[in-house]
């Protein structure tokens, strides 16, 4: 049996929204995106995997709407979800004061770092999706490519920011998959707005008073 078999279930429709099919992809990427950003904003270790099956998903919806570079950022994704979670139980690296990272402030020479990185990166990808694939929204798709890697880097280092740049980027998401006819995905991503608020203000009170170790307990 081919992979394309395997997955062909997955890609079929479940229901239909504003007369738009919704495959089994989407819904259970929207299932697992929401869980995922909530356990974040509750900083429990568990949003790491679940946020890997959450990449998978997307990888399989975002290559059939022709979202090439959110397609391709979701497997980096992946890459940056096993380095978040060994930082977040491993307190960032050896000789670590403490087993669980701290909230801690973006510093100066990250932002530096950071703003070069996504310009760069916006325009690279800009250029190669409008050369090289048939997006019709190289510029958008890359935009949101870019400014997602810098907030999962934040998010990764438990860096305050890095719920802006998420808040950001879904600004960006919302309209873009509306207009991709991605109904329930541009859903998700207001709802996502409205747990980065919640998380914005969850990490901004655990910096006030001092380093947390991460919840590994279930709720």
């Amino acid at each position: 049996m081919s992979l394309a078999n395997v997955l062909d279930p997955l890609q079929q429709p479940l229901f239909t929204l504003l007369d738009t099919p919704v495959s089994w992809t989407e819904v259970l990427g929207f299932g697992s995106g929401a869980l995922c950003v909530w356990l974040v904003a509750r900083q429990h270790i568990a949003n790491w995997p679940i946020g890997m099956a959450n990449n998978v998903f997307f990888v399989l919806l975002f290559t059939q709407s022709g979202l090439y570079a959110d397609a391709g950022l979701q497997i980096v994704f992946i890459a940056l979800a096993a380095y978040g979670w060994w930082t977040w139980t491993h307190g960032g690296g050896p000789g670590s004061v403490t087993q669980a990272l701290p909230v801690r402030r973006t510093s100066r020479t990250e932002w530096t770092w950071l703003i070069a990185a996504g310009a760069v990166g916006t325009l690279a990808l800009t250029l190669l999706l409008d050369r090289a694939t048939d997006s019709t929204v190289p510029f958008w798709d890359a935009l949101t490519t870019a400014l997602s890697l810098m907030a999962t880097y934040g998010q990764c280092r438990k860096r305050l920011e890095s719920w802006w740049l998420w808040i950001a980027a879904d600004l960006v998401y919302v309209p873009l998959y509306a207009y991709k006819e991605l109904y329930l995905t541009s859903v998700l991503y207001v709802g996502f707005m409205t747990l980065c608020v919640l998380g914005l203000r969850g990490w901004h009170r655990d910096l006030a008073s001092g380093p947390l170790r991460v919840r590994e307990a279930t709720a």
